[in-house]
């Protein structure tokens, strides 16, 4: 068998697997790079190559670009405005977020504007009764039609880009938007039209957390009768030396317990001494005149009911005593200052207010912790388990955290260089990663969290296999039936060819992949026909945009299958549609901007 024939063999056998879904997609790549170094496709230096390739490199530092601007409350700003702006129709909301779906693929890429905005799109879908199903999948779509705005929407553009530079061409950065823009709006048009039609109501498998009502869910759920304020002592102090319960005696207010400047929990028989704090209850005229009557600096303890306490600063945890945790035994009570500087709000056991009291803590036992967020994410998870992640719930709750003007500012200098072309895609993607970390806008271990790495290796281990293809002369076996059979026909034959051959790859492998393995039969047919690079090329990132009939089509895609519950199956109908108005579209417009 030639390394034509044989390369197609193993393009139709990976194809196969991928539409036989038994095998997670990873395994089929890294399998399919495998089998070309096994059959002699390939070289050692070759076979893993893909996973050093600057499109790996630049969809990971996208990613975790997304990840600053979600952590730095971007996302949940923008997710405040469009609430206003979405109201609860259907259309409405879908319509709004599609346009900001389709302008955020155009800055940050299809992949990372899908999920930097799939908590997003659950919050609104939430706030207007619709079921997320009715609208993930027209996220997707809107995304992978914003990623033909510029050049940067998509590594596709970037590979078509630098494939039409190579052949005497290349585009423009905002040149893509040309056919960028009327596609957008025609995905928009249909979504809205039939999404209602061909979308599935399902139950979301996996859809992120809403905390868009987490405060007042708190304070329904924490809400307290009592008051609670703490007195602390200098050595102007009347009373030291006596105990808090003697001091207390004449007055109209309650012990509840005293702290030491330490932190330590003083004994009911304890001298007061410089530097104690008292925690006690009662009216807060009572209190003040107490305080001014013994020189003591007073200050009310934080009630989730009244006061602000989820801000850009600090927050409120809800975190539950597990067995064998060391805080079992530890005595808390409300008003109590503890652990890095967090204070106890309210301490519950069996769902029942244990009130302003001393208790000594039992597994099972919930407590309300209020402080900085830093201090929230130190909690020892060993010790203690956190309801809500505190990282999840300042993502909602906080827009424009105190590094959003970091990220923001990190976003437009990336925008501008890839603009530019200052530097390669990769790098300047590289430069804003390691910009969102070096600024603390992501931690680290976050960053790494946030690089999808089934999606890097599914791409990184097909990008040998368009190597074959070339190297082989399948990529010319390929051309050839499509110059025999439309060559002397009219061109937009030939433009139709490509996108169909495009699309139907795209469909089951990585439309980077897909593209890779097309560019070549494109430029194949173009050298056959005397057709120019350009409208040709522009076909080819049109139709590898239009993956649009299953979730393995694009990681866009992938992202929003199990947050909207969906099957293997619901994303064809509205693809369909979806994709033949691009291709009459495409059709249309290319050869008008593009001559043939």
């Amino acid at each position: 068998m030639s390394p034509a024939a044989l390369s197609l063999l193993i393009l139709g056998i990976t194809v196969a697997l991928f539409i036989w879904d038994r095998l997670p997609v990873e395994v089929v790549a890294l399998g399919c790079a495998l089998t070309l170094l096994f059959t002699g496709l390939v070289d050692n230096a070759t076979v893993f190559s893909g996973l050093g390739d600057p499109v790996i490199v630049f969809i990971a530092a996208l990613f975790i670009v997304s990840e600053g601007l979600e952590a730095s409350g971007v996302t949940a700003w923008v997710s405040g405005m469009l609430s206003g702006l979405g109201g609860s129709s259907y259309r409405r909301v879908l319509i709004t977020m599609m346009v900001l779906a389709a302008v955020v693929a155009a800055i940050i890429t299809v992949n990372g504007a899908a999920a930097a905005l799939l908590p997003v799109t659950v919050a609104l879908a939430r706030r207007a009764h619709i079921s997320p199903s009715r609208m993930l999948i027209p996220l997707a779509f809107a995304c992978s039609a914003g990623a033909l705005l510029t050049l940067s929407g998509s590594p596709v553009n970037v590979i078509v880009e630098e494939a039409a530079r190579s052949a005497g061409g290349g585009y423009r950065y905002f040149e893509f938007g040309l056919i960028g823009l009327p596609l957008v709006i025609v995905t928009i048009l249909v979504c809205a039209l039939l999404g209602p039609r061909l979308l599935p109501a399902r139950t979301p498998t996996d859809a992120p957390a809403d905390f868009t009502d987490y405060v007042p869910t708190l304070a329904d759920h924490w809400a307290t009768d009592y008051r609670l304020w703490r007195l602390t002592t200098d050595t102007t102090t009347a009373g030291l030396g006596t105990t808090a319960e003697a001091l207390l005696a004449d007055s109209d207010l309650t012990g509840v317990a005293t702290q030491a400047e330490s932190g330590r929990v003083r004994s009911d028989d304890h001298p007061l001494s410089a530097g104690d704090t008292m925690i006690v209850g009662g009216d807060q005229v009572a209190v003040t005149a107490f305080a001014q009557g013994h020189q003591m600096t007073v200050a009310e303890v934080a009630d989730i009911a009244r006061d602000d306490l989820v801000n850009r600063d600090s927050g409120v945890a809800e975190v539950v005593v597990p067995p064998r945790s060391e805080w079992v035994g530890s005595p808390v009570f409300p008003g109590m200052v503890a652990w890095n500087g967090l204070t106890v709000l309210s301490v519950r056991r069996r769902n029942a207010d244990r009130g302003p009291r001393i208790t000594e803590l039992e597994p099972g036992d919930m407590l309300l912790l209020s402080g900085t967020w830093r201090a929230i994410d130190n909690l020892d998870d060993r010790e203690v388990l956190v309801v809500e992640s505190a990282d999840a719930v300042r993502r909602q709750t906080v827009p424009l955290g105190p590094t959003a003007p970091w990220a923001l500012a990190i976003l437009a200098t990336m925008v501008v260089l890839l603009a530019s072309g200052l530097f390669a895609p990769a790098v300047t993607a590289v430069l804003a990663a390691g910009a969102m970390v070096i600024t603390r806008v992501v931690r680290l271990e976050r960053a790494y969290r946030a690089i999808p790495w089934q999606t890097l290796i599914l791409i990184g281990g097909l990008i040998p296999l368009s190597a074959a293809i070339t190297s082989s002369g399948a990529a010319d076996m390929i051309a050839r039936p499509i110059v025999d059979a439309v060559g002397g026909a009219n061109p937009l034959f030939i433009l139709a060819a490509l996108f169909v051959l495009t699309a139907t790859l795209g469909q089951v492998i990585s439309n980077v992949a897909t593209v890779l393995i097309v560019v070549p039969v494109a430029l194949s047919t173009a050298a056959e026909t005397g057709l120019s690079v350009q409208p040709v090329l522009i076909t080819v990132a049109v139709a590898g945009a239009a993956a649009l009939l299953t979730p393995i089509a694009t990681p866009a895609n992938l992202i929003v299958m199990n947050p909207g519950g969906y099957r293997f199956g619901d994303y064809w109908r509205l693809g369909l549609a979806v994709m033949l108005t691009w291709l009459v579209v495409a059709l249309a417009l290319i050869p008008v901007f593009w001559p043939l």
